[in-house]
């Protein structure tokens, strides 16, 4: 991953955006090299959820919506088809993205933060085409940065979050991802819940809603506006994870900083039984984070940091479009 050092003198944020600037820069190839061609063909969308407008007609297989029998050809042939529909053309994309305090960490090849802002960058160039709109809402920890298309952020209230509108174009897009890229991450806890529930407001037509988080904040704060959120919209959640939040290296006396609250804790990772506990606690926090995603109705897709993020999601991607293909629904 490329680094930016910052020079003397000059300020954390505009040390953020020249990094930033250079991650988005050797994104841009990246996305385009390994996702183009994803969705060549007859647009499918991203997740694979319903469209409005009627297509052809297939034998029914178990698992198809008996509520798209069509009834015409089923009588003509006793045999049961259902109608397929064409995805919309035009879809509107919203995305909400975490970058709290606690995405500034990673052992890997990448920063959590890193691979967010990766991961928008692909959903970005997924659904950016025929007229599609994008917009997002940005959220960085108790003291949220107001960032602007194209410029470094700025700090704004306390606990207020940023909306970008949903607009059409590449370029559009692509000062979308700048002022993203360019939000500087504040001290304090960062509200998920809330975050997630300005997708919800105002209501707007069916369409995708990706949310891009490490969902380290109590599921009871989040779960319930994604519910709410999936009700009109197909729902993809994004989780970031690091290895080091799964188990612990045998490395001694290991000083750990908690990133949102600054509070210094010392682990004597040599002792095997502590090891072994924080890796059971962290196998069932990620149980309970892969149960509320589910039990909301929403596609789960997990990045790590020290792994291929971008042929995670191209498998991701490739699989919903094969659900499609074969009729099957989630």
């Amino acid at each position: 991953m490329t680094s930016t050092t910052p020079r003397p003198g000059e300020p954390d944020h505009l040390a953020v955006a020249n990094r930033s600037g250079a991650v988005l820069s050797r994104l841009q190839l990246m996305v385009t090299r390994k996702l183009d061609g994803l969705l060549q063909g007859d647009y499918a969308g991203l997740l694979p959820g319903p469209g409005s407008e009627a297509g052809e007609s297939r034998e029914y297989r178990p698992g198809d919506d008996v509520r798209r029998m069509d009834w015409p050809v089923t009588a003509r042939t006793t045999t049961a088809h259902v109608r397929r529909t064409v995805a919309d053309r035009e879809l509107e994309t919203w995305l909400a993205v975490d970058l709290s305090a606690s995405l500034d960490f990673g052992t890997g090849r990448w920063l959590k933060r890193d691979v967010v802002i990766a991961a928008a960058a692909a959903i970005t160039h997924l659904t950016v085409r025929g007229g599609n709109r994008i917009g997002a809402v940005v959220g960085s920890g108790a003291d949220t940065p107001a960032p602007r298309r194209g410029r470094p952020a700025v700090p704004a209230g306390p606990g207020r979050l940023v909306r970008l509108p949903a607009r059409s174009g590449r370029k559009e897009a692509q000062g979308m991802l700048r002022a993203i890229a360019g939000t500087e991450s504040r001290p304090g806890r960062g509200d998920l819940g809330a975050l997630v529930d300005m997708l919800n407001r105002p209501p707007r037509r069916r369409g995708v809603a990706v949310v891009i988080s490490d969902f380290l904040a109590p599921p009871a704060q989040w779960a319930r506006p994604l519910r709410k959120l999936r009700v009109r919209h197909d729902v993809l959640a994004i989780e970031v994870v690091d290895p080091r939040e799964l188990e612990l290296p045998d490395v001694g006396v290991l000083p750990v900083i908690d990133p949102e609250t600054g509070e210094l804790h010392e682990v004597q990772t040599a002792d095997p039984r502590l090891r072994h506990r924080y890796a059971a606690a962290a196998a069932a926090q990620r149980a309970e984070i892969s149960a509320a995603l589910r039990a909301a109705g929403a596609a789960h897709l997990r990045l790590r940091t020290d792994r291929d993020w971008l042929l995670d999601m191209v498998r991701f991607v490739a699989a919903a479009r094969h659900a499609r293909t074969r009729g099957t629904t989630r």
